[in-house]
């Protein structure tokens, strides 16, 4: 045989080894630039055969998966077809800022009708994700999965699940009733903690202290939801596993209000990604993923049959599944109901008479090492009824968290920034060392500065803080190996460090990922020092003006009662601070009389116990009596048209004290409570002053805005028929 013969032989076996080597190992796919189209518009959605107009992304909620290998050039028109403004953020990416999505901060809104083109190189690998950045449309629909893969994917099986919360209320009704104390949510959760349940469970001096030290009951989430879901769906069904299959779920916690307990009927849970980060593999039986935090889990299908892999809310109200694999079902461990008055016995302890949290001496709480909320689960305390606890359950936590490569931040000067992560929750009102995002300047930070950040939780919720445009390493104890994260859930009562390297230019928004805690303020700017202009914002000044629109917002709300002896009703709108408040009583004759007072007050302090306020008063009533009040003053009950101030103040047990001065040198002292929960659905009210007039009624939710109602008044009398609310 020639010589050109054996060469050209030798060079066929070499093409042929490679190849075959290529096969047994994943290929890395050469960087390109690739294009999605997303179209954003209505759809009717529905879940129970009741539709309802919602948002969508090409047609789908949640929208379509955008997937990408590291190193790609992402090209992405978003089309707008609503009629409003909208946005996308694409939560977890390192990209410019004129990208990042954040409506009048960062990228110009995509109006009505327009096209706007995102393009940005991939700089990273892992499991991300999308969503509107624009008022409540990300509870409406407006959310994706954005995966970037490794440049040599592993050769495992995976399966991206996007969950989700679900409200058939519209999500601007939603956050209304929110800011405007409303407990029907409470009454769909059961979750009211009412007097009669704190008897019934023994609770009654819980209740009381409660009350005393001037909260509310205790909850973990703020809204009643109608479903979860998993990739749009309550149930999932993925039968093509079989035995013996390791899968990499690929975990988008999409939810705008809704935390997750996942746990897996097939066995232990392997944690390998968090945010989107590598992760050291750690073992557990069940974990919680924040709202907005990503989590890569493998599972092992360890027999045939179908495993579930369960998300339960964290109230426990409902859950959403995954079915992996075919045959029989094989369910994941069921998560009983909460022991509230465990929890708002756990919350007397900890706080002070004023209702602010204690400094708890000793106690170190970080990192979720200790889950105040344990208290609360009856598979870790054991039940009411005496059941003994499942035993050891594994709980993922931040402190089991581990970077497989060294995170150390480059060489440069520290800065420290405190944020006390404060909040009312009767008003609904969230901030960062009790200031909004509009009541704060933007914090300025400088290239090379490395920023550390020690954030204490002072709520009774949690939160999830994200941090746009950049990486943080949570400070875990593991050193140089500490885990890189976007997101970082802090529980009540926690302190945790974060620190990042400021390597980024222009303006980068922190809050919490609770979509009402951020529309309410709970957030800060971040902006680099000698930034260039930004082209998206032609005027900087009016576009920061409609960013601090959000917790500047006013909220309305209205009780009109309609009963047999007239009316009697209060209208309201009221922001964080102010509040525009008119009341009426409306007798039936001109004997019972009728009376208005219209008022304007600003809420002071950090827990805003105290209103001062400015008004008018009007009231007439047809009668000889010449009355006096408490003072010894002619009360001018007749014909009274004055001006007033003064103030209303909330004592323990939940008490409104009202001291005033009319224009005409007059008192008044007055002590009211609207909201007294005898029962799940029924709620008591009285009112009594130095003028000599008092009331008391009851209330009995029929609907969210439908009431039976019967109440007594000192000049109207006895009546009885409906309330309807606003």
């Amino acid at each position: 045989m020639k010589f050109s013969t054996y060469f050209v032989l030798s060079i066929i076996l070499l093409i042929t080894s490679i190849q075959s080597a290529q096969a047994q190992e994943p290929s890395a796919s050469k960087p390109k630039t690739k294009r999605y189209d997303l179209t954003i518009g209505h759809k009717m959605a529905s879940y129970t055969g009741k539709e309802r107009m919602a948002m969508a992304i090409n047609g789908t909620i949640p929208g379509p998966v955008l997937e990408f290998t590291e190193g790609d050039t992402a090209l992405i028109y978003v089309h707008n077809t609503l009629k409003e403004e909208t946005s996308v953020h694409w939560h977890g990416l390192i990209l410019p800022n004129r990208y990042d999505g954040v409506s009048y901060l960062t990228t110009q809104p995509i109006k009505a009708g327009e096209t706007h083109v995102f393009k940005f190189p991939l700089v990273q690998n892992g499991t991300y994700w999308y969503h509107s950045h624009r008022t409540m449309q990300e509870q409406m629909g407006l959310y994706g999965a954005f995966i970037i893969h490794k440049r040599k994917p592993e050769v495992l099986k995976e399966y991206t699940m996007v969950l989700s919360d679900w409200a058939d209320m519209d999500a601007m009704e939603i956050d209304r009733s929110l800011h405007n104390g409303s407990d029907w949510f409470a009454i769909q959760k059961n979750s009211v903690q009412s007097y009669a349940e704190a008897i019934g469970k023994g609770h009654l001096k819980t209740k009381l202290k409660n009350e005393w030290k001037r909260m509310t009951a205790m909850d973990v989430s703020d809204i009643a939801y109608d479903r979860f879901l998993i990739n749009g769906k309550t149930v999932d069904e993925q039968p093509q596993y079989k035995a013996g299959d390791k899968v990499r779920l690929r975990i988008v916690n999409g939810a705008s209000s809704t935390y997750f307990w996942l746990t897996y009927g097939g066995g232990k849970i392997t944690v390998v990604a968090n945010d989107g980060m590598d992760v050291v593999p750690v073992t557990v039986d069940r974990l919680i993923v924040a709202v907005a935090e990503t989590y890569d889990v493998i599972v092992t299908i360890p027999d045939d049959g179908s495993f579930e892999f369960r998300a339960t809310s964290e109230d426990r109200t409902k859950f959403t599944s995954l079915w992996l694999g075919k045959g029989t079902k094989n369910n994941a461990p069921v998560l009983p109901v909460l022991k509230y008055f465990e929890g708002m016995k756990m919350m007397n302890e900890m706080s002070t008479p004023g209702g602010r949290m204690k400094n708890m001496e000793g106690m170190v709480m970080t990192n979720q090492q200790m889950d105040m909320n344990n208290v609360m689960y009856p598979e870790i305390t054991g039940a009411a009824d005496g059941k003994v606890p499942e035993g050891d359950i594994s709980t993922l936590s931040y402190e089991m968290l581990k970077s497989p490569v060294k995170t150390t931040l480059p060489a440069g000067p520290v800065r420290l920034l405190k944020f006390d992560l404060t909040g009312n929750m009767g008003r609904y009102v969230w901030s960062i060392n009790n200031k909004t995002v509009s009541e704060a300047d933007k914090i300025l930070i400088r290239k090379g500065e490395n920023i550390r950040i020690v954030l204490t939780n002072r709520t009774m919720m949690r939160h999830p803080m994200h941090l746009h445009g950049h990486f943080f390493r949570v400070l875990n104890g593991k050193g140089d190996y500490s885990p890189l994260k976007n997101t970082l859930d802090i529980m009540p009562m926690e302190t945790d460090t974060i620190e990042f390297a400021a390597t980024e230019s222009g303006d980068w928004f922190f809050h919490c990922h609770i979509l009402y805690h951020m529309m309410s303020g709970m957030g800060r700017i971040f902006e680099y020092e000698n930034t260039p202009p930004n082209p998206e914002l032609p005027d900087p000044r009016a576009a920061l003006r409609q960013v601090y629109k959000d917790d500047r917002k006013f909220h309305a709300t209205a009780n009109v009662g309609l009963e047999s002896n007239g009316s009697d009703g209060t209208a309201a709108i009221a922001n964080t601070r102010w509040k525009i408040n008119t009341l009426w009583h409306l007798g039936t004759s001109k004997s019972k009389g009728y009376e208005s007072e219209t008022m304007v007050g600003k809420y002071i302090g950090e827990m805003q116990w105290f209103m001062p306020y400015v008004g008018f008063d009007y009231h007439y009533r047809r009668t000889d009596e010449q009355e006096k009040n408490l003072f010894g003053q002619r009360s001018n009950k007749n014909d009274r048209k004055t001006v007033v101030a003064g103030f209303a103040y909330t004592l323990p047990m939940l008490l409104i004290a009202d001291a005033r001065i009319d224009g005409d040198g007059k008192y008044r002292f007055q002590l009211s409570r609207e909201d007294i929960p005898l029962s799940r659905r029924m709620r008591a009210n009285f009112m009594a002053n130095t003028d000599k007039e008092y009331a008391a009624g009851l209330k009995y939710s029929l609907s969210k805005y439908i009431l039976l109602s019967s109440h007594y008044d000192s000049d109207m009398g006895w009546g009885a028929g409906l309330t309807l609310v606003y």
